[in-house]
């Protein structure tokens, strides 16, 4: 009789069940991180968005507060819109307290320099000296308002007999543009003047005479070279 002819039955390939089962594990986990990774940027995204608009928000707000803190400053300082007449004494110290406000809302060259003047007008000369000096190291780039300070600086220390502290005081001025080199001019050959440096002071004088014609100051310099020449 003829052998029964057997199926053969296929084995199954177990290492490449394997491997496929592997591989999607692996794309499960890789698509599990990816989803995570994701969460944590848009999060991260998110909350950037919420600080940037809560820093937005406390600027715009603190910059209005200045403003109109620096308008009521202003107005106490030079004594307008006032609903009644203050000392001198009362409207300066207002004005100072205005302003510091204003300034610790928002930096400005100006306010400070404005914090200074009133020190100056309260008679602080300690707080107004420390004042400008903070002003000329924080706003050198201030060309328009470091000559004031200059001068303010060196009216102070005119004030405290510091005379070699104005003499280096007004040299900075003078060097610092165009704006109040006569003035920076006259104190100089004043105070020189008074130290006996009859020679340096001429020099002061006559450069304001030549340099600075039409200043208030030159009458006095060309009165101080006739008194030299008669001398």
């Amino acid at each position: 009789m003829p052998r029964p002819i057997k199926k053969k039955v296929k084995k199954r390939d177990i290492g490449s069940e394997d491997e496929l089962r592997d591989t999607l594990h692996d794309f499960r986990e890789k698509l599990r991180k990816k989803k995570k990774t994701v969460l944590v940027y848009s999060v991260i995204a998110l909350s950037a968005v919420l600080v940037f608009g809560v820093i937005f928000f406390y600027q715009h707000t603190s910059e209005k507060d200045a403003r109109a803190l620096e308008t009521r400053a202003y107005n106490s300082y030079y004594n307008l819109y006032q609903q009644r007449n203050l000392p001198n004494q009362e409207r300066f110290q207002l004005a100072l307290n205005l302003f510091q406000q204003a300034y610790s809302k928002r930096k400005s060259p100006r306010v400070l320099l404005y914090i200074a003047s009133c020190y100056y007008e309260l008679e602080k000369y300690d707080d107004a000296l420390k004042t400008l000096n903070d002003f000329t190291k924080k706003y050198k780039t201030a060309k328009d308002l470091l000559p004031i300070a200059y001068r303010k600086t060196a009216a102070i220390q005119l004030i405290k007999h510091d005379k070699e502290a104005v003499l280096k005081t007004l040299d900075t001025l003078y060097k610092s543009g165009p704006v109040f080199q006569d003035y920076a001019l006259i104190e100089s050959g004043r105070i020189l003047e008074q130290e006996g440096k009859t020679s340096e002071a001429a020099e002061k004088f006559r450069e304001l005479a030549e340099k600075f014609p039409g200043s208030p100051f030159a009458e006095e310099a060309k009165a101080k070279l006739g008194e030299k020449k008669e001398g």
